[in-house]
This record gives structure tokens, sequence and C-alpha cells, in this order.
């Protein structure tokens, strides 16, 4: 991203709520609207609007933000719930309509998988078209890349722990050009399961993705050795942000508490240094104290109970949900395992870091869930958002509703707004803006996915449209409904 365009972001992102406030949201001439949603509590993070208001909306646009009664072919009484603008979730790995079903009950809209992406590209999205229950759409995958350069067995290097040579890396940033050109938003690097990519492989990649406006979305990497401190893992965090520093790229950081553990305070100063220098950097934080991944992934690798600062006990096997021990450890994740899909819940994350995160103004939503191929996975991919507003902003009173709405649609929304011609219009509820909106009841919202049943819709989300289409309506799933667009790298805002 150009110095340029990184200070129109910036504006756009600190200034916009005052100019969006004295938006046109009277608007309403008399016209007749496709659907209103009608008396509902309107909150528009962006603009700070915070009333009783219609919204009407005819043709995937909103049309009429008002006071005044409205006109319309169909009318929702949307009385005691609140309309928001759709949830963005820049972490969702279920790229499927099962995923997403789960996800619109949790008042997703968008769901965007920018860590672990795909590739190639083109057939990710040509697949989608058309039967998207939600809008779609991924990054560039390194790993999948890397995969298609060290295919299994390749003279006795794996794609994980092979280190490029000057002209393969030629050939990654090659694969890349053409995942971009394709629509890819940019380049998703998982470094924690890629332990064998050098420094100087990450740099180029940064280079490469700052030259072509295009984000660099990265699970971090831990660092191994004996000379690492325990758990400690803030010199991950150096190496990205002085890459962001030193190329100019956007960087977006998943998962933080995680990846920072007990450093997460730490973490967060970092971050916002950075960004106060003018780093071109956003982070995210999911509701749990528990992650979830491959049990045969490197993060699992010799030394993984000090790079994570757990052990055995800390696992729970997704497919049965025992926890681990020494034994049933390595019977799982020996070579006779190696087409079982189910993978690990992870219990090491202090409760004290996802509170902190959660809260601070810095951090967006997203979830991190998975796809449902085992029906033991995470909560996390069918309960985040309802977790948040019902348990921290109702519940405990962490962080007040705007706030939290906030995270969960304007900031992502304008986080991309610079690359993706596709989210200026997201993340909002004003005229003009695209009719991707979740109206929930702020008393009733909350997750019902558990660790031992993740597979449970939450409650409290009355009605989801994406693109003025009903998805979830009242408070059910809508069979046959596939309104989701493709979100794909676009050229830069001027």
């Amino acid at each position: 991203m150009t110095i340029k365009n990184f200070f129109a972001v910036l504006l756009i992102s600190t200034v916009a709520p005052a100019l969006w406030a004295d938006a046109p949201h009277e608007n309403v001439n008399g016209r007749i609207h496709d659907r209103v949603l009608a008396n509902g509590r309107v909150m528009d993070p962006a603009s700070g609007l915070d009333a009783i208001r219609n919204v009407g909306i005819t043709a995937g646009t909103i049309t009429a933000v008002s006071a005044a009664d409205l006109d319309g072919k169909e009318v929702v009484d949307a009385s005691g719930l609140v309309i928001a603008p759709g949830f963005i979730d820049f972490h969702a790995h279920g790229q499927d309509n099962e995923a997403n079903r789960f996800q619109a009950r949790d008042g997703v809209t968008t769901a965007l998988d920018l860590e672990g992406g795909r590739y190639p590209v083109a057939a990710y999205y040509r697949n989608r078209a058309g039967k998207a229950l939600l809008n779609y759409g991924v990054a560039v995958s390194h790993h999948d890349i890397r995969k298609l350069l060290w295919p299994v067995a390749t003279q006795g290097e794996d794609w994980a722990y092979a280190e490029a040579r000057p002209e393969q890396i030629e050939e990654i940033l090659a694969r890349f050009a053409e995942g971009l050109a394709d629509g890819g938003i940019g380049a998703g690097l998982g470094l924690e399961y890629t332990p064998g990519v050098g420094y100087d492989e990450v740099y180029r990649i940064f280079q490469f993705m700052a030259a072509r406006d295009a984000p660099v979305t990265v699970h971090l990497r831990r660092a191994r050795g004996d000379k690492v401190p325990p758990h400690s893992n803030l010199v991950a965090f150096q190496e990205v942000l002085a890459n962001a520093a030193a190329t100019g790229a956007a960087l977006h950081i998943v998962h933080i508490t995680p990846s920072a553990l007990g450093d997460t305070a730490t973490a967060i100063d970092l971050i916002a240094g950075a960004e106060k220098a003018g780093v071109n950097v956003s982070t995210e934080v999911y509701p749990y104290t528990a992650g979830s991944t491959s049990l045969r992934s490197a993060a699992f690798d010799e030394g993984w109970q000090q790079r994570l600062g757990m052990s055995y006990e800390n696992l729970v096997w997704t497919a049965t949900g025992e926890r681990l021990t020494r034994e049933t450890f390595d019977r799982y994740r020996s070579p006779e395992h190696a087409a079982d899909s189910a993978g690990v819940i992870a219990h090491f994350i202090p409760q004290d870091a996802m509170r902190l995160a959660i809260a601070h103004p810095l951090t967006q939503i997203a979830s991190d869930g998975l796809a449902w191929e085992t029906g033991g996975e995470h909560p996390r991919g069918a309960g985040t958002f309802s977790r948040v507003l019902g348990r921290h902003v109702r519940e405990m009173q962490a962080l007040d509703l705007m706030t939290a709405l906030r995270k969960m649609s304007w900031m992502p929304a304008q986080r991309l707004a610079a690359f993706v011609p596709a989210m200026r219009n997201k993340g909002r509820i004003a005229v003009g803006a695209d009719a991707d909106i979740t109206v929930f009841d702020p008393q009733r919202i909350i997750d019902r996915a558990t660790y031992e049943q993740p597979m449970q819709y939450s409650e409290g989300v009355v009605y989801v449209l994406v693109g003025g289409n009903f998805v979830v309506r009242d408070g059910e799933s809508v069979e046959g409904a596939f309104p989701g667009q493709a979100i794909r790298l676009g050229e830069p805002v001027e």
C-alpha cells in the first residue's frame, strides 16, 4: 500500500464517522421500496446513529433511513430489535454453505478466509459463484502454493519444512501474481505451520504485495530454539511489523491472543505504537480461551509444550472429545491417522488476555471458524459474534454495544475498502450502502455452541439480509437462498 493510500485509509477510518453523521438519512420522496424494516433501533457505527428508524431497501441497496414511515412492497416490523450492519468475518475457514448457515445464524453476512486462503484462486471463485449463502472471498494461499511446488516426497523435502531457493521464491511470487489477478485478496500466510519458510521469503512476499497494493494476512510463527523464553512470541510480532514498516505493506495479524498468550498487552502496545508511527496494521480476536488446529501440523513438532505453554491434558481430540495423554497424542499424530480429518481443541489462552483484547479499541472480531467436517469442531464457527454481544456486552458490560458492532462491521469494511471495491459500501446503515443487514434482539442474543456440542445455532438473531435478500427470517434459516456475491481484490482508492 502506498503512503498516499495509507493516509487515505487512516482519514476514512478516523474522520468518516463524523462525515457519515451528516449523510442523507432522510430519503423518502414518496417511493415504494422493495422491503422496509420498520421501527427498529438503527445502530450505525460509521455515523454514530442510534435511534428508532425505518430502513428502506430496493434492489439490494439501502434507499432510505428515515424517522418517517416508509412504503414498501413488504414491511417487516423490527420493533424492539437492533438493525445493524451485517457482520464481516475476516477469518472464516468454513467456505461452504453448511458453514455459512451457522455463520448467518450468528449474524455474519460476509465470510472471508484471509489467513488460509486458496490457490488456485480462480477455481475457488468459480465454484462458489451463484451458489453462496453469504458474500465470500479468499486471500492467495501461501500454503497451497508451497504444496504445489513441493509435492509429497519430492526430493525428500516437505512443503512445510523446505527452505526455498532464490529461484523457488521467484516461482512463489509468480503464483501470487496469478492469484491476485484472479481476485485473491492479498497474501494469506500461516507461518506457524511452515517452519521451513525463511525470513527472506516472508520479506519478499511483503515487498511483492506492497508494490501491488494488496494486504498481507499472517498467522505468526513461533520462535524455535533453546534460547527462546518460554511461551514468549513477541519476536514474531516484531518480525512482521518490521516487514510492514520497511515495505509499506498493509498487515493484518490474525487471532492476537493465541499468538501472544500472556504477552497480549505488550503485543497490543507494539501494534498500537507501530500504527501511530505510520505502519498500516490491524489485528483481530475471538472470544474463547481455546484454539483449534490439526494435531499433525508443524505446530506440534518437538518443543510444542514450551512454545505453546501447555501439555497433553490441554488438548481435546475432536473426534471423541477425549483429553489426550502422551500415548494418545503419539497415536493420533502417527501416519496411521493421516487421513483422519479430526483435529484438537487446545485450551491454553489466558482468560484475562482474551477479555483485554476484546475490549481494546484496536481489535476487530473474527471467528477463525473451521469447516464442519467431523461435527466436533471448535464452537467459534457458530457462536463468535453472538458470544461477544451476549456475554461481553450485555452480561459483563466489558464494552458498549456500538463499540462491539463497530468491531464487527465498520472496522473490517474500512480495513479492506482501499483494496477491495466491494467493501466500500459495506459495514454501515446509510443511504447508498449495500443492504447487508443483521437484525437481532439485544436482550436475547447469545451463543449456544459449546466445546462438547459445537454445532448449535446462536439465538437472538432474528433477520439477516444479504444484498437485501433474507438468509435468516424469524430466527430460522431460509432455504434455497443464495444471494452471496464474490469479494475480490480491486483497484485501490486514490
